[in-house]
């Protein structure tokens, strides 16, 4: 159970380092995965809801995350008026 804890957290922030080279964002560590793991949870979500079935491995999984993490970013940024 904690080893899944520790990959998540791990995977959340190489998804969200992604996400903000891709938006031209800095962010600190914790922050990354935070808007990795909610991204990727947001990404997954609307993917199933918009009825795209790209697969299931890794690296359809990862850019999954960073679409969802990148329009999250995207979302912030609209609703706080400043580069975030």
């Amino acid at each position: 159970m904690l080893l899944n804890l520790i990959i998540t957290i791990l995977i959340g922030a190489f998804i969200g380092w992604l996400a903000s080279i891709v938006m031209k964002s800095a962010h600190g560590f914790w922050l990354s995965c935070l808007l990795g793991i909610v991204g990727s949870a947001i990404g997954s979500w609307l993917a199933g809801v918009l009825g795209i079935h790209i697969g299931s491995g890794l690296i359809t999984s990862i850019i999954v995350g960073v679409a969802g993490t990148c329009l999250l970013i995207a979302i912030v940024r609209a609703i706080m008026g400043k580069k975030f």
